[in-house]
Order: structure tokens, then sequence, then C-alpha cells
């Protein structure tokens, strides 16, 4: 029997905010890379996601949620990376909300139409959705919209249709070997997951808006006997934001690094200790300079 050609080729994950494309590719990549919470908006930069099988190897890019608001310099950053994901891109997998189409997600697929590539969509959380006759006339809505590749029902939580979808993907990447090495899971920086795993702990753990006004920068990231050195700075853009997240008599700060370093050992494998720091940057997230400063450049 002659072997399949290998394929490889970029994958960019597009979708408004909150649809479920991390955990659509922490599921796909068979473990955590990328931090995952019930708010919108988790995802704030363009993460890659190998993922090297026997006949191919693809190339996720997670992308932050496609969304309305451009109010601050943060939002518009957020726009600005999803939709230069889908510049010299293979495929674009469009993620949405199965019974659910909102504006946001109309500007996703305008990103995906104005790429010009092409697209599969992914329908997620069908095991939420309470009336499963709809699922059908939904899947028949969106084919109207755009000549999709393909419409895949499937649940991220659950791991439903997932094995379909990946081969699927495959199936519609160019014929090439593969560019990574077979055990390699990204091309970011260990410390750049150090501070998304404490960022994670603040999305997790505060109210609906103070996520939103924090940032994590890792000031120090040593190996030192056979253990990681790891100093965060959080930062803040008011003095009753510090307060909230250092809490009564520290507290509250220490259990967000205690659960932070549970999460580095297991990510990277080894012993972590763990410092960790807030400080004020007023207004932050509305300056174009400071965004740059703390990592968030295109």
């Amino acid at each position: 029997m002659i072997p399949l050609p290998s394929r490889c080729g970029t994958v960019a994950i597009v979708g408004r905010p909150n649809v479920g494309k991390s955990t659509l590719l922490n599921r796909l990549l068979g473990q955590q890379l990328v931090i995952t919470s019930h708010k919108a908006q988790t995802t704030r930069h363009a993460i890659l996601g190998i993922k090297t099988r026997p006949d191919g190897q693809i190339l996720f890019v997670d992308t932050p949620g496609i969304h309305r608001r451009g109010d601050n310099a943060l939002n518009r950053y957020l726009n600005r990376t999803a939709r230069a994901a889908l510049v010299d891109t293979d495929l674009a997998l469009l993620v949405v909300e199965a019974g659910r189409w909102t504006q946001e997600d109309a500007l996703a697929l305008e990103s995906i139409v104005a790429a010009d590539i092409r697209a599969i969509v992914a329908v997620n959380k069908i095991d939420r959705l309470a009336n499963k006759t709809l699922l059908l006339p939904y899947l028949q809505e969106l084919s109207e919209r755009h000549a999709f590749m393909h419409l895949v029902p499937i649940s991220a939580t659950k791991g439903d249709q997932l094995a379909h979808l990946e081969s699927l993907i495959l199936s519609a990447l160019p014929e090439g070997d593969p560019v990574f090495p077979p055990d390699q899971l990204s091309d970011r920086p260990e410390r750049f997951f150090a501070a998304e795993l404490v960022r994670e702990q603040l999305m997790r753990r505060y109210a609906d808006e103070l996520p939103y006004a924090t940032t994590v920068e890792i000031e120090r990231f040593e190996e030192e006997g056979g253990r990681y050195r790891i100093h965060a700075l959080i930062w803040v853009e008011r003095p009753s934001q510090k307060a909230i997240i250092i809490g009564k008599q520290g507290e509250a700060l220490k259990a967000c690094a205690v659960q932070s370093r549970l999460k580095m050992e297991r990510f990277f494998g080894c012993p972590v200790h763990l410092q960790v720091w807030v400080k004020l940057k007023k207004s932050w997230a509305s300056d174009e300079t400071a965004l740059a400063a703390l990592g968030y450049q295109d």
C-alpha cells in the first residue's frame, strides 16, 4: 500500500469571545497549553499549539476573541492580533456556539472573508443545546452564510466529534513535511506560560471586571539546581484593585500564588519557587506605549 503523503499547515482558530476556542485547542492537543476561564477575552495573544501525528503536523494558532469593543488600546490590540493570525494561514477554523449567531460571530466571519482563506466551522457546545431539533436548521443557516468546507458539530468540553474534526482539518492542509520536532508543543518561551498561569488564577478568582484591569509580567525566570525560580509582577490600574488582589493580611495573593505554583510544576515538570508582587501602573490597558512595554506587541 502506498503511504499517504504527509501534510503540514497553519490553522487559525477564530471566533467571538467565550465561545470555547482555547478549550478546543487544549482538547485537540491532549493537554493544557492555553489558559481558560468562564470569562470572555481570557486569551490575549496569538498562541501556537503544535499537534504532530503520524500523517502530518497541524500548527494551530489560538487567537483572542473578535469583539465589538474598541474603547481602549488593549481591546484594539486583541482584535488586531486575531485578524493578523489569518494572514498567510492555510485554513481558518471558525468556532461558533450551537444555536447562537451574534454580531461578533459575523465580525469573525467577515475577517475570514477579508483574508480570502478556506474555512471549517466547529459548532461548539452541542451538549448544551437544550432542543436538539434546532441543530439542523442552525447548520443550514450557517451553510447559507458562507461556502464553508465543512460544518462539524462538536463539544470541546466532552471531546465529541473532535477526532473527526481533526481529520478534516489535516486533509485540508497542503502536503509537506513537519516544521517542528515531534515533541515540541509551542514556539513560546517558558516564561510566557509562567505569566499566563498566574493570569489564569486572576481570571478565575476575582470579580468579573477586575481581571481585565490586570496583566502579569515575569521579572525573573531562572533554573537553579533542578528547579525554576520565578518572580512575577501583577500589574493593576488602581490602588483599590491592588487591595482586592492582596486581600486581608495578604491571604488572597498567597492563595493565588500557591495555585499558580502548583500549575507551573505540573506544566514544567519540575519544582518551582514562585514569588508574586502586585504593582500599580495607571491606565496600562489604555496606553499603547505601556501595552508594548508589557509584551502586547503586534
